[in-house]
């Protein structure tokens, strides 16, 4: 069962283009299991709705910066908006917002095409 589907945004390829493809590929592995699985190690919610999948390879953390979309009823949608890779602890504050402005761009764009 598949509790959601990913779509990523452009600045998420173009993260993803820097990668190497061993990397790219175990990102979208987890993706993939985070989909089947509501795991918390891999899809994890932060603050301001913004919500993180997890990857940690070749002892690098990879984090996606994501939220929901669940404005058209037919599918639980989790928008990807960007991708880096974590140097600290937590999360940094200006990862969260722009994943927040990604967000706000993304909703004022979907409401002007209705």
């Amino acid at each position: 069962m598949r509790y959601f589907e990913t779509r990523f945004l452009d600045e998420v390829d173009v993260f993803l283009a820097k990668l190497d493809p061993k990397t790219v590929r175990k990102i979208i592995y987890n993706i993939d299991l985070a989909e089947q699985t509501n795991d918390p190690k891999l899809f994890k919610k932060l603050q301001y709705d913004i919500w993180e999948f997890r990857t940690i390879y070749a002892g690098i953390q990879i984090r996606l910066l994501a939220f929901w979309d669940k404005t058209d009823n037919k599918e639980t949608l989790v928008i990807a908006t960007h991708g880096f890779v974590k140097k600290v602890d937590n999360v940094p504050g200006n990862e969260i917002k722009r994943a927040v402005r990604i967000k706000n761009k993304y909703f004022n764009n979907k409401l002007a095409k209705k």
